[in-house]
């Protein structure tokens, strides 16, 4: 037998103690009335006398009717508390996991701290990271000044595609919008009839902080909606410089400002802290890349774990709800007692016996 409650819990453990309580002050309560009837029968007189008075001795059937009282009192607790019985089991069916990578393509991604470059290793581990999802729905989303999406889909292959496709130079508006960027994943999740029944994460991937929205407030609706970000931080504060990278793909020298100075890529300690806050708001991690590598492998794996142990099919044990029978027994309890007078009911005398006395 076990309970719908668990008994371990400070609140459940205070509410017996007072169900408890109650029983024990009802009971003694009861005591206490068949004490102060013994002292008022002595204060009227001599008990023996008193006791030769009465018609019929109820001492027995108030302690029949008390007991009755206390048992249904604790019955009625014991169905409070929702018993439950039984050792079935049923297949709990594995929770689907909805995924959209919202990837920064400014031209910043370019820089090679990261071989070949910060948006050519992002890719291809954003490749890997679906390879290792089989099962998972993915969105995409491209993202610079404006960001471009892709609708949530079983094709990984498809998302896979579009982000392979592009490159930061075909971005229509340059720039670091992450707050719209996330925004749109919001949209992606709204507009698709699936997602609320879905596990829903968004992989934040970029190098840079949005100097224009505010990220962290898309963030704190998104941990409101039950969806989790996880960031994924390129490139850290050390200066790194841009490449100039042509249509053909090649690199042709290094960016340079107005005064002809290489311009380079560097996250600053409020860029880091407003991403740390993104991804803290909704319950997610920061990964920040290190030792060459990007760090979407280390979300990639995540998320694999998270899959295999915590979405997948299981088998659970199945209890049967028997609270109708204590319910039952306590108000066939209470029938009972209702039922049993302090006194046998008076026999009406006949005919016979009112000419005899006559």
């Amino acid at each position: 037998m076990k309970f719908a409650y668990d008994f371990t819990s400070f609140w459940v453990l205070i509410a017996a103690a007072l169900s408890a309580a109650l029983v024990v002050g009802f009971a003694g309560m009861l005591i206490l009335a068949s004490y102060a009837r013994t002292r008022a029968t002595r204060r009227f007189g001599d008990p023996e006398l008193v006791t030769q008075l009465e018609t019929f001795d109820a001492t027995a059937r108030r302690t029949v009717k008390s007991a009755l009282l206390v048992l249904a009192m604790i019955l009625a607790f014991v169905a409070l508390a929702r018993p439950q019985f039984g050792g079935g089991s049923r297949l709990v069916p594995a929770t689907n996991l909805d995924v959209i990578v919202v990837l920064d393509y400014s031209k910043s991604m370019y820089a090679r701290d990261v071989a070949p470059s910060r948006i050519a290793r992002a890719k291809a581990e954003v490749g890997r990271l679906i390879q290792d999802l089989p099962g998972a729905r993915f969105g995409a989303i491209a993202f610079a000044g404006e960001p471009m999406s892709f609708p949530l889909t079983s094709d990984g292959a498809a998302i896979a595609q579009f982000f392979r496709q592009l490159e930061p130079n075909d971005m229509p508006v340059g720039g670091t919008a992450t707050a719209k960027a996330l925004e749109r994943a919001r949209e992606l999740f709204e507009h698709d009839p699936k997602s609320k029944d879905h596990v829903r994460v968004i992989v934040l991937v970029t190098d840079g902080e949005d100097l224009e929205g505010d990220p962290v407030t898309v963030a704190e609706a998104c941990g409101q909606e039950g969806t989790r970000i996880d960031v994924v931080q390129i490139g850290g504060r050390v200066p790194e410089v841009i490449p100039d990278v042509g249509p053909d793909g090649k690199v042709t020298g290094f960016r340079k400002d107005d005064e002809g100075k290489p311009l380079t890529t560097e996250l600053t300690a409020e860029g880091e802290a407003q991403l740390a806050k993104v991804a803290s708001e909704t319950g997610g991690t920061i990964v920040r890349a290190e030792h060459g590598e990007t760090g979407i492998d280390t979300v990639a794996r995540a998320l694999s774990r998270m899959m295999r142990e915590e979405l997948s099919e299981k088998v659970e044990t199945v209890y049967a709800e028997e609270y109708a029978w204590p319910l039952g027994a306590t108000l066939l309890l209470l029938g009972v007692e209702a039922g049993i007078d302090e006194a046998p009911p008076r026999r009406r005398r006949g005919k016979g016996a009112k000419r005899a006395r006559a």
